[in-house]
């Protein structure tokens, strides 16, 4: 969150670059205020837009609505509330800010490796189109039926039709189900989705009123010319972009390895305008075309800060242009759309999924967590509202639509779980007066199990704590004693002998749960030595921060990863020595810069604060 304000300071000078052409214009009869006038009011208007998103992006974040809402409601209040030149003007200002768009595309097509595409090839084209599909002609019918016309609600169908991608993936991440059923399922048709802003896009460009009168001839032409262009941006990107990258790297001049990404987003953008398609199928071939590339993640890591800076602008400008008075008078149809129009594309995933053989459970949960409809909408409506397909006030409506629905989302979860009504968890009735272990274990799943056998070889005292029954039921069956209770509550740990014991070990599988845990420890057995697991590198930093010391955290799939590595090595004929000599390398140096990331990040205790904090670096060669 301590970037926000960076981000809106490089925003607001890209707003100023944009509008200062209009400013300049104005020389004689150049407004005042404060007696600043031309580019020095410029950056007043612009302070202007840096206050409003500093104040609401963080709190849309601190409610759990995400960056784009605050963008949003920081152009909306602009509009409503200052008498500016981005105000008076905000289609310019959205126009410049497409850009970020472009951005937005390439840096899409930097991860879909030709490779990677065909390997998912079913799950994202079978499943993902389907569902997409499936749930644009749900709504594309509700649209009819209200009495748009057919062009307009194929478009308002289509954008309502893809979910918030930034939304879904947060909700996956935080919840560790990447590899999940239900994460895999929903990442697959996510990866659809990205993918399918592109055709969509073009399908605008195609179905705009300017191209009514256009004649046979003129369309097979227009078509040449777009598939010529298409073949000529992936023969310079297969056989040229590489070539000019190697030549940029030898000059070890940063900005201008920057400026050579920026200059191939643009040319392909270019290439697309010129053969009258647009500029985001431009961009997105050429991120494909990089996307094998050995620059590729240079070139992700400096396109990504302008796509930011780009995509908050873009934002922005879509709260600045939204037609208040239509949603005013239209605030009851909006009401009433946003559970429709949620629900429509509910059922459309639950239809899909099902019948793709998804079980219930999991069909029902991708229903609610992608329920909701995305920014991708935001970019669809603003490209058929520049094209006059959309008409202004149904753009204002379905983009309040996008917003509230993304702004209910954080709900869908809790909603699913009243549904679900999942059986209240088994309880035992417990007694701890054989809990006299010297090492308590909390957690007795897949980790805790192996963490215990060394221990119960030596014959160690140990006292095993879990809170599944059946869990506590199995290990009976191998003469295993394992005490029934929760390791969040500070009364369990103390009957369990957590006061008295030497060391205590959370092995438990869930981050959050863990992290409740050490805090309980720290504060209340602060006597006992403490070894926990960590889920992963930003779990092992959050464990860091709640004073657990480095050498007491174990990343759960480090040290079996490394020794796979090894053995990797010792099969392509390394020596048992010279292959434990990378490993002991490696190792020596992932925990040197855990350490540094663990100190840059010591001050925050959020996933996503951390991941911002923390920069991914490359595995140096010898």
């Amino acid at each position: 969150m301590r970037h926000v304000p960076v981000l809106c300071t490089a925003l607001a000078l890209i707003a100023v670059t944009a509008g200062a052409p209009a400013l300049a214009a104005e020389t004689e009869n150049a407004r005042s205020m404060f007696g600043l006038v031309g580019m020095e009011l410029a950056f007043l208007e612009a302070l202007a837009l840096i206050a409003l998103a500093c104040v609401c992006v963080p709190l849309s974040r601190a409610l759990g609505m995400g960056t784009v809402i605050g963008y949003l409601a920081a152009g909306v209040v602009a509009g409503v509330g200052l008498s500016i030149s981005f105000t008076r003007d905000p289609e310019e200002l959205l126009h410049f800010a497409e850009f970020g768009v472009v951005l937005f595309l390439f840096v899409i097509g930097l991860e879909f490796r030709p490779a990677r595409l065909w390997e998912m090839r079913g799950t994202i084209f079978g499943r993902g189109l389907a569902q997409v599909m499936t749930c644009a002609a749900l709504l594309t019918a509700a649209a009819l039926i209200v009495g748009l016309e057919w062009r307009v609600a194929l478009i308002v169908g289509l954008g309502l039709a893809l979910s918030s991608t930034a939304l879904v993936m947060r909700g996956i991440d935080e919840g560790g189900e990447r590899n999940s059923v239900f994460g895999q399922t929903a990442i697959a048709v996510l990866l659809f989705e990205d993918l399918a802003i592109v055709p969509f896009l073009l399908l605008v460009t195609l179905l705009a009123p300017s191209g009514e009168g256009a004649t046979l001839a003129d369309n097979l032409r227009a078509t040449a010319i777009g598939i010529g262009a298409i073949a000529l941006l992936i023969l310079i990107g297969r056989y040229a972009l590489d070539p000019i990258f190697r030549i940029v790297a030898r000059t070890r001049t940063p900005e201008l390895m920057t400026a050579a990404a920026l200059g191939v987003v643009v040319f392909a953008a270019l290439i697309m305008a010129a053969a009258g398609l647009s500029y985001a199928m431009g961009a997105f071939i050429a991120g494909v075309m990089l996307a094998e590339s050995s620059y590729r993640h240079e070139v992700e890591a400096d396109i990504e800060p302008f796509r930011g800076l780009f995509m908050g602008l873009f934002f922005v400008a879509v709260g600045l242009s939204l037609d208040l008075r239509a949603l005013a008078d239209n605030w009851l149809i909006i009401m009433l759309a946003v559970p429709v129009t949620v629900t429509l594309k509910g059922v459309g995933a639950y239809a899909v999924n099902r019948a793709f053989g998804t079980p219930h459970p999991i069909a029902l949960r991708i229903a609610f967590a992608m329920g909701q409809h995305g920014e991708f909408g935001f970019v669809l409506f603003a490209a058929a509202s520049a094209a006059l397909l959309l008409p202004g006030d149904i753009a204002s409506i379905v983009v309040a639509i996008v917003t509230l629905s993304m702004a209910i989302s954080s709900q869908s979860e809790r909603l699913y779980r009243a549904i679900v009504r999942q059986p209240a968890r088994e309880t035992i009735d417990e007694d701890y007066t054989d809990a006299e272990g010297t090492v308590l274990i909390i957690g007795f799943g897949r980790v805790g199990q192996l963490v215990a056998q060394p221990l119960l070889a030596e014959g160690v005292p140990v006292t095993l704590l879990d809170h599944d029954a059946d869990r506590i039921r199995e290990a009976k069956r191998f003469n295993e004693r394992v005490h029934f209770g929760d390791g969040r509550r500070a009364d369990v740990l103390s009957a369990a002998g957590a006061g008295t014991a030497k060391v205590i070990v959370v092995a438990t599988d869930d981050p959050d749960t863990t992290l409740e845990i050490v805090r309980i420890v720290r504060r209340k057995f602060p006597g006992a030595g403490l070894q926990v697991r960590a889920h992963d590198r930003i779990h092992a930093v959050r464990l860091a921060g709640e004073g657990v010391p480095n050498e007491a955290i174990m990343r759960e799939t480090w040290l079996s990863a490394l020794a796979l590595g090894g053995l990797t090595l010792q099969a392509l004929g390394y020596a048992d020595g010279d292959a434990d000599d990378v490993i002991a390398r490696l190792r020596k140096g992932d925990t040197e810069r855990l350490d540094q990331q663990i100190t840059v990040a010591r001050d925050e205790s959020g996933r996503e604060d951390i991941i911002a904090m923390i920069a991914p670096e490359p595995v140096l060669k010898r």
